[in-house]
């Protein structure tokens, strides 16, 4: 989607305004597994060892913060992203339209939506993560602890009459800013947002990170299962991650099973960069919206991009034409 970049930074805030960010998500949390995948309050403390950097994840009360509360985080790094690519003046303390948010991340904007989004902030605050750093030479290192949230504060700056938050400030963990400044990020389908299941979602994010673009990436179902993150067991793991293969709805990847228990993960065609594709017009997308209503738009553009890739990437002369034929043709 694309749009004028109005972004703003004032005083110690950035604003959030820029219309169709590209979703971008940080490195490290695709790496390993921070997130819960579960539906239900994960209260569980998690530890894990990834090349002697040991990281702990400590839950709070309301448990720990899901795959789909990390939405909030990837709209946060995809505005900075956007608006470092454009030159402009960026801060770890951000103000954003709740409804902006929700739509940007395909959620209800109900009150139910307003709701969940309140404890989603609560569940990222509230999530703490300790992790030992080990900084300078090689021959005489110094080992670091140290602790943060995965946001640092959240505040509702405006509500409405009937108590919906209009506009909240977020402060991003120095950690998770710094990330964005070292630009150690990925850029993410929109598609993304469209998955409902969180196994789905997390093995996509590995597959963008250890796939990428290259023509393969096999890994063994344990491994995968631990990577994951997924807290059921090996055979249940197993039998979900068949189901998905089956299904075949992970955006730009295609996953499919091997002898000795593994899984290649090959892109469709080629993950398409920013910039690489056809450019569609914000008007272009209303008028999907008209044609195929209730639809995802994000989605559809991501499918038809993938057709695109699919058939050969052909130079089109009218992006927005050749769009809007393609999603008559998925009417009926």
């Amino acid at each position: 989607m694309a749009g004028p970049i109005t972004a703003a930074a004032t005083g110690d805030f950035f604003v959030c305004d820029i219309l169709g960010a590209i979703p971008k998500h940080d490195i490290a949390s695709m790496e390993h597994p921070v997130f819960s995948l579960s539906t239900r309050p994960d209260r569980r403390v998690l530890e894990y060892e990834h090349r002697g950097t040991i990281v702990t994840i400590t839950p709070s009360v309301k448990g720990r913060a899901t795959i789909f509360d990390a939405d909030i985080l990837i709209f946060c790094i995809s505005q900075l992203m956007a608006a470092l690519n454009a030159g402009r003046p960026t801060s770890r303390r951000l103000t954003l339209t709740a409804h902006d948010l929700l739509l940007a991340t395909g959620r209800e904007t109900s009150g139910d939506g307003y709701r969940r989004l309140r404890d989603a902030f609560e569940r990222l605050a509230g999530t703490r993560i300790t992790t030992n750093i080990t900084t300078g030479p090689k021959d005489d290192p110094v080992e670091t602890t140290t602790g943060f949230g995965l946001i640092e504060t959240w505040e509702i700056v405006r509500r409405t009459r009937a108590g919906r938050m209009v506009s909240v400030s977020v402060t991003l963990s120095d950690w998770l800013y710094r990330a964005v400044l070292a630009k150690s990020v990925l850029t993410l389908s929109r598609a993304y947002f469209g998955l409902r299941k969180p196994l789905e979602r997390r093995l996509y994010e590995l597959a963008r990170k250890h796939c990428g673009t290259q023509p393969s990436w096999r890994v063994s179902v344990k491994v995968l299962h631990v990577k994951s993150g997924s807290t059921s067991p090996v055979r249940v793991f197993r039998a979900m991650l068949r189901e998905i293969i089956r299904a075949d709805t992970l955006p730009d990847y295609r996953l499919e099973e091997e002898p000795g228990d593994l899984v290649r993960v090959t892109p469709r065609a080629a993950v398409i960069e920013p910039g690489e594709g056809p450019v569609l017009s914000a008007a272009v997308l209303e008028q999907a919206r008209a044609l195929m209503p209730g639809s995802d738009v994000y989605a559809l553009e991501a499918r038809w991009r993938a057709f695109w890739a699919e058939t050969g990437r052909p130079r089109l002369r009218s992006p927005d034409k050749a769009f809007l034929g393609w999603v008559r043709s998925q009417i009926g």
